[in-house]
């Protein structure tokens, strides 16, 4: 009898920091670009801000409730993981101090300088004084702390400076009388760029953070005190981003999303960070004027909070020291200055963003907008860009008569300001908006255009696995659709019913969609590989995806596994499932690739007896896309996209650069091949370049 394995699964949020571990790797990276290794840099401090945010006090809530002494999945109690994700951000952050040390001294062979307030060459003196005061000065926040009744709230993810003033003694005070001490706050303003870029000395350029432009100005600040000394430290507080909503039946869901995100700058603090060289009554001066008294939520930090800055480092003209940026390629024989009903009636088309452009989308729904046969235009929406071409789309669609619904998700985290923007704007605009399902995000990723083409109806559309945003689509790489298939459109017409009425449970044939289906029908695809498998017959399942972590899919998997299939996962963040296991999971192996462009496509492909059932999907394979939300899952029948999408996932399992090896001790080890360099990205940006060349040729 084989000896069962200790462990299952690969705890959830440890798995998380490995990701943002390998991140890290790419900062470290040197073959990396300069500029791009400081854009990693803030990815990662940018990560680690929302995981503290979210996961981390979900995790703390869970250690101060009656159920604190409870083992979690992992066998640890809550206090336990804590203490323990603590050590490990710790680490993390260590290392990514010495890792900008390193890129701050690469940068200095390239006449790029980081300099503080005691190293300003005479020649910045002006300069630094009028952007001070034109600048910085007008919209400066600095509080005195000492008299007040109540301390200040500090926002959430915003960086202060904490000031400690001594203050000179009085000539006629006893000589034992000790000197008194005052203490402010300052807020850094987060709408001026951090990095301040000085005038060019003889061919060096000269940048300075914004923290220390203040702190030059301290005593222009602070004039009218008679200090004898004055420090500023960095500080920052991470607060709880769970959304508490309003149960009064008055008020709108509109209003209710837009008071508790109000609500939640006054968040719990989860975790407070400050510099390590901040003296210890100013340390626990602000610990016990802010009520902080859990030693896991106090983090030790380097001079500068709010690393997530970097990924808004000037690049001062130097191309030279970024990744270069490939132009996206048309899609093979869709023109885009055709019309897209006509092309799209006679065949499906996929849109690979970037490697193709998202403009093929938003030209979509501009001729939609404009055709005079269109009356209904039906769209998901759920994390937009700033200056929205979609949103563009969809008013000009509205002022030109047509019906337009759109489901917009105000909860989207972190996005819900800007969507409670954009749909006080579409109101505005006689867009009929619907906000969801009670106990349920909208995650899907659909859209479909009704067209009254003589006495028929017909229906065109989209269905994608990356929100409609112009601005991520430039470097998340996401499958789009684009289909007048109309049994499948006709279920995503469905999807729009059951937006409007809740409790009736709508049936599919073709899709797949959360929470009602999504888990049984994934079940019976892994099943029919399993009966393939002992049949003899070949079997396999490839998965590409974001985040692994339902331990009952896991369980399925590994029954696949030990039945012969052999099983392909690409799992780009967290991945609970353990591979290479024997009697478990040998058949398995999983990847992880985190290169220039953040993969975030989530495509499903099963063998299904030599005739492979393919899907792409918004929903990841966690237990909140499955059970939790509404996600759509879409059946491929073009053959040739299925062999594109076939074509793809091999390109991406094939490389050997910018690769990790998912395991258990999350060692983030390399897969590595020295005779043979394969990077994915530029792999698969060669392959839909060669298809339009041959075209062209």
């Amino acid at each position: 009898m084989k000896q069962k394995h200790q462990n299952r699964y690969i705890d959830r949020e440890k798995s998380w920091l490995a990701f943002n571990e390998r991140v890290l790797q790419e900062a470290a990276d040197e073959t990396v670009p300069l500029l791009d290794r400081l854009r990693f840099l803030g990815i990662f401090s940018n990560n680690l801000d929302e995981f503290f945010r979210v996961r981390y006090a979900s995790i703390r809530r869970i250690s101060m409730s009656k159920n604190a002494s409870k083992k979690l999945d992992n066998g640890q109690t809550a206090s336990e993981l804590l203490q323990e994700i603590t050590e490990i951000v710790i680490n993390l952050q260590s290392e990514s101090l010495k890792i900008l040390h390193k890129i701050e001294e690469e940068l200095n062979k390239q006449n790029i300088f980081m300099i503080n307030e005691t190293e300003i060459d005479e020649t910045h003196y002006g300069f630094i004084k009028d952007f001070f005061i034109n600048e910085v000065s007008p919209d400066l926040v600095t509080i005195i702390l000492n008299d007040l009744a109540e301390f200040p709230l500090l926002r959430d993810a915003h960086g202060y400076l904490a000031v400690k003033m001594v203050m000179k003694q009085n000539p006629n005070s006893s000589k034992t009388e000790f000197k008194r001490t005052r203490y402010a706050v300052i807020e850094i303003p987060n709408h001026i760029n951090r990095f301040v870029v000085f005038p060019e000395i003889n061919g060096k350029r000269f940048i300075m953070m914004l923290d220390d432009v203040i702190r030059y100005n301290l005593s222009s600040i602070f004039s009218i005190f008679n200090y004898e000394r004055v420090s500023a430290h960095m500080i920052k507080v991470t607060r709880d981003a769970e959304l508490d909503f309003d149960s009064d039946l008055h008020k709108s869901f509109l209003e209710k999303i837009s008071n508790s995100v109000k609500d939640r700058r006054v968040g719990e603090v989860v975790r407070f960070v400050y510099d390590n060289k901040m003296e210890k009554d100013t340390l626990q001066f602000f610990l016990d004027k802010m009520e902080i008294e859990a030693i896991d939520s106090i983090i030790p930090g380097g001079r500068y909070h709010n690393r997530r800055d970097y990924m808004k480092f000037p690049n001062l003209g130097r191309k030279d020291l970024q990744a270069k940026n490939n132009y996206p390629l048309p899609v093979e024989g869709l023109d885009i200055e055709g019309s897209f009903f006509s092309q799209v009636k006679e065949r499906d088309f996929l849109v690979h963003t970037p490697f193709q452009s998202f403009n093929y989308i938003v030209r979509f729904l501009r001729e939609a907008a404009l055709d005079p046969k269109v009356s209904d235009i039906k769209i998901t929406l759920y994390r937009l860009a700033q200056n929205s071409q979609i949103i563009s789309s969809l008013i000009n669609a509205a002022k030109n008569g047509k019906s337009v619904t759109v489901q917009i998700e105000l909860r989207a985290r972190f996005d819900e300001s800007s969507n409670i923007y954009y749909a006080e704007l579409m109101q505005t605009e006689g867009i009929k908006l619907i906000f969801g399902v009670k106990g349920l995000k909208v995650h899907s990723k659909v859209c479909v255009i009704e067209r009254n083409e003589g006495k028929k109806l017909r229906r065109y559309g989209f269905i994608s696995t990356g929100n409609f945003n112009e601005s991520t689509s430039n470097f998340y790489t996401d499958v789009t659709l684009l289909t007048a298939h109309q049994k499948i459109m006709k279920e995503v017409s469905k999807v729009f019913d059951f937006f409007e009425v809740n409790y009736k449970i709508q049936r599919y044939k073709h899709l797949i969609v959360s929470p009602h289906f999504t888990r049984i029908r994934l079940y019976n695809l892994i099943e029919n590989e399993i009966e393939n498998a002992l049949a003899g017959k070949p079997a396999f399942i490839k998965m590409k995806m974001n985040s692994l972590s339902d331990y009952k899919m896991i369980d399925r998997l590994y029954e696949a596994s030990r039945a012969g299939v052999k099983i392909q996962l690409i799992v780009r963040g967290i991945c609970c499932l353990i591979p290479g296991i024997p009697g478990m999971s040998e058949n398995i192996e999983a990847i992880s690739i985190v290169d220039n462009l953040l993969e975030h496509s989530r495509i499903y492909m099963f063998g299904n007896d030599g005739n492979p059932s393919i899907f792409i999907s918004s929903a990841d394979i966690m237990t909140r896309n499955i059970d939790e939300r509404v996600e759509v899952t879409c059946p491929i029948y073009n053959e040739d996209i299925k062999q594109e999408l076939m074509d793809t996932f091999d390109i991406y399992w094939s490389g050997n650069v910018k690769v990790r090896v998912h395991s258990e001790d999350l060692s983030n080890s390399y897969r590595k091949d020295d005779d043979h360099i394969f990077r994915a990205q530029l792999e698969l940006y060669n392959y839909y370049r060669n298809k339009i060349e041959v075209i062209l040729e």
